[in-house]
């Protein structure tokens, strides 16, 4: 039940583990300061001055004499630093005065209760430096002035000073600290996920710790390893595909220069067949243009060059895309994706409609058409290379069984997906998913 309550984020969760530690720490010593060393040594103190003043009081109550009692008053303020005084005929107020800021009052309070007979009164709101105490005699008031720091313990907040300064301080030392260490974190993955959008982010650089340097290695290792796998599969189709357009030709030409008949008919077609499943295998291996580069454009711009290249072979379709949709791919990748849908809809449909939604994180492109449609049973199929459904429904213009694939290499080259579902026209409906 807790996890829905947890931060989420790496660099919030280690401030977490390593901040919270400290303040609880520091939240424990405070406690116990507080609750014993600080509150023992007030009582300790507030005990000694109220019994001061209750022994004085005594001994001004055993000596009516003017002259004892100003010798009492001196020998208080030379050994026991409290001035005293007595003003006759005045009488204590009602209510003591006290500071807010103060959350020994009661200490006090109660060690006065305990230690003086007669009525007192206190102030600890009046004099910074002093206490006022005023004790009820018979004829009279007697005045104690004590000092503050022999009444309570006034270290309590320079100790809370430091406390707070040094917890403030170590906390943002270990913020900055665990910054630098997540933020190389955060470069791997924003390089990863560029890398996984067709983005090569060659200004990567593995920085922070040794395991985020040595996962940074790996990854870069990794990103190679890939790049040279693409680039071998493309150089050996293409390879295999120029290999063999030269027997192909050999044999058109020598075909050629054979008389019509129907067994040389047959050939010429497996002849053609041939060629086309040669530009269909090259197509699928090229299906990212290694050499094109990630831009930013229009994307209703690359939907009208579809639909004024499809217009041109006298067919058209339906278009509804929000004006300023920008996107960022590979743009010619992007657009033979698209004309392979659309295509493949205007060859079993009568009306094909493509539309898009712009999202937060991600752009759907929609292409959807009033065709026979597809099983969903055999949606998962449709993906995977050379495999060819049921002729009502072959997502390839050439028969064999890449159109989908090439289109999802294109999207997942791109960090998102392809799905299939039916339409609200009644036929098959392709989601292309772009992250923004």
């Amino acid at each position: 039940m807790l996890r829905r309550y947890l931060p989420r984020s790496l660099y919030a969760r280690i401030v977490l583990i390593v901040i919270l530690p400290i303040f609880l720490m520091q939240s424990v010593i405070t406690y116990i300061f507080f609750e014993r060393h600080w509150d023992l040594v007030t009582a300790n103190l507030s005990a000694n001055v109220a019994g001061q003043v209750a022994l004085v009081t005594r001994l001004y109550g055993d000596n009516p004499n003017f002259e004892d009692r100003q010798n009492i008053e001196q020998w208080v303020f030379d050994d026991l630093d409290l001035k005293v005084r007595f003003d006759a005929n005045i009488g204590i107020p009602e209510k003591d005065k006290l500071s807010i800021f103060n959350i020994y009052n009661s200490t006090f309070d109660r060690q006065l209760e305990r230690s003086l007979e007669n009525s007192y009164w206190f102030n600890t709101q009046s004099w910074p430096a002093f206490v006022e105490i005023r004790v009820q005699l018979e004829g009279g008031q007697l005045v104690f002035f004590a000092y503050r720091d022999r009444v309570f313990a006034t270290t309590g907040p320079i100790f809370l000073f430091w406390l707070i300064s040094t917890s403030i301080l170590l906390g943002a030392i270990a913020i900055v600290f665990l910054r630098n260490q997540v933020r190389s974190i955060l470069r791997l993955a924003n390089a990863a996920e560029a890398f996984g959008r067709g983005r090569d982010a060659p200004d990567y650089r593995p920085t922070g710790a040794t395991e985020v340097r040595k996962a940074g290695h790996a990854f870069i290792a990794m990103r190679e390893r890939i790049k040279r796998h693409l680039e071998q599969r493309t150089s050996m189709l293409a390879g295999v595909s120029h290999d063999l357009r030269t027997p192909l030709t050999r044999i058109k030409l020598a075909l050629a220069m054979q008389p019509d008949s129907p067994e040389v008919n047959d050939l010429r077609n497996d002849v053609l067949e041939m060629e086309h499943m040669v530009e269909a295998y090259l197509e699928f291996a090229r299906n990212e243009a290694a050499d094109e580069e990630p831009n930013s454009f229009d994307l209703a711009a690359i939907i009208n060059e579809v639909a004024h290249d499809t217009k041109r072979s006298g067919h058209v379709f339906h278009i509804n895309i929000p004006k300023g949709l920008i996107i960022t791919a590979r743009r010619y990748a992007l657009k033979r994706a698209i004309d392979n849908l659309v295509n493949n809809g205007l060859r079993h449909a009568t009306n094909v409609w493509v539309s898009a939604l712009g999202m937060d994180r991600h752009i759907e492109i929609y292409v959807d058409d009033d065709g026979p449609g597809m099983d969903p049973e055999f949606y998962k199929d449709a993906f995977k290379p050379f495999t060819r459904l049921d002729e009502a429904r072959n997502l390839n213009a050439s028969g064999m069984g890449l159109g989908l694939a090439v289109v999802r290499d294109m999207a997942r080259s791109h960090g998102g997906d392809v799905t299939l579902d039916r339409s609200e026209h009644g036929g098959l409906r392709a989601t292309i998913r772009l992250p923004v």
